[in-house]
């Protein structure tokens, strides 16, 4: 019987190919921990995010690689995930978050927030660190969506303390103001908002902070892209053409400040009848999302279905990801928010990418 030796182990390893990224799991130094002992082997794969949807079948593939070398009687593989912190994430007041995001839309009344706010409970429960940004500063709607309209954040060590709702830490101006205080402010004040939402509230370490935008094209979006590295924007529409038509400009906008977009989502995207789930109906209709990411280049992220089960999600503070996980709503936006993650990694690996190709 010949000896296992890690050298072999690795070299078998080499055959796992990232199906994002397209370089094998070793190369990438996702294998961490080999162990080998009197025919026992043990590492741990750790991949770019806890979201990965491949994830189980890559250890399914490194466990049967390793299995059918010669000498080797057991191997233990455990996944784990360590998300990459993305490019140009320098700057000494947010250095503890890895990814920001923006959730963008180019007109009101497509559902940014319901995506924004499910998105985000979607990773946390994937089991990535996960902040929640309310940048909608006139139209501050997350925390009744997060069942936290009557909380307050505190001060300690001189920032506010984000509330904590379903795994997500989340700020809002509707936390800091009156339920009917009108938000009264131009450019100066809102870059002011934006800039301490960022610098000034205790987010701690986290993965992904999920950024909700006002709808258009104005002062937030152009103060955010300057304050910060967005790790890239994400677009949300409805099907029909005013809206694919706004979020042309929003894409055109954020191109022009240089943020990667990480691709499209498409709300409403279809009616599913409660006595009759086989069926779909196109009320806004279809494909509009899916056209105008082709179009533009970028990744269609998925479909959305409507039903009045997200909006009394939203109504009651528990979104729909979580109250009704088995709903073809909330299936949509794990897969969704899955893929928003692949890009996200896709992004941030660029660089390393880079030099491993030089370096051949």
């Amino acid at each position: 019987m010949s000896q296992v030796t890690q050298e072999k182990v690795l070299e078998t390893l080499r055959q796992i190919i990232d199906p994002d990224l397209r370089k094998d799991i070793v190369s990438l130094g996702f294998v961490r921990d080999l162990k080998v002992e009197d025919g026992e082997v043990s590492f741990r794969i750790v991949l770019t995010t806890p979201a990965c949807p491949v994830k189980d079948e890559m250890a399914k593939q490194a466990k049967q690689l390793v299995s059918e070398i010669e000498g080797v009687k057991s191997v233990n593989v455990t996944m784990d995930a360590e998300v990459p912190k993305g490019r140009g994430m320098s700057n000494s007041d947010i250095e503890n978050i890895k990814n920001i995001i923006a959730v963008s839309s180019g007109k009101g009344g497509v559902g940014k927030s319901t995506v924004a706010v499910n998105l985000a409970v979607s990773l946390a429960l994937d089991g990535a660190k996960v902040g929640l940004m309310d940048a909608d500063i006139y139209g501050p709607n997350v925390p009744i969506m997060l069942g936290v309209k009557n909380f307050k954040p505190y001060i300690s060590d001189r920032k506010l303390v984000p509330v904590e709702a379903h795994g997500v830490k989340m700020i809002s101006m509707a936390l800091l103001a009156s339920p009917d205080q009108a938000m009264i402010m131009r450019g100066p004040m809102l870059h002011g908002v934006v800039r301490q939402f960022l610098s000034e509230v205790a987010w701690g370490e986290l993965d992904y902070l999920i950024v909700d935008m006002p709808p258009g094209t104005g002062d937030v979006q152009l103060s955010l892209a300057q304050l910060v590295s967005l790790q890239g924007a994400v677009l949300v529409t409805t099907p029909q053409t005013v809206s694919t038509a706004d979020v042309r400009r929003a894409l055109k906008m954020f191109e022009t400040v240089n943020v990667p977009i990480l691709g499209i989502v498409e709300n409403m995207s279809y009616f599913i009848p409660p006595d009759a789930p086989e069926k779909r109906y196109y009320i806004f209709g279809q494909g509009g999302g899916k056209k105008l990411a082709e179009e533009f280049n970028v990744p269609f992220l998925g479909e959305i279905p409507l039903g009045m089960e997200v909006r009394e999600a939203s109504d009651n503070g528990v979104p729909i990801a979580i109250s009704n996980p088995g709903s073809p709503q909330a299936q949509a936006f794990r897969k969704v928010s899955e893929e928003i993650a692949r890009q996200v990694s896709i992004e941030a690996m660029k660089p390393e990418l880079v030099i491993l190709t030089r370096s051949k």
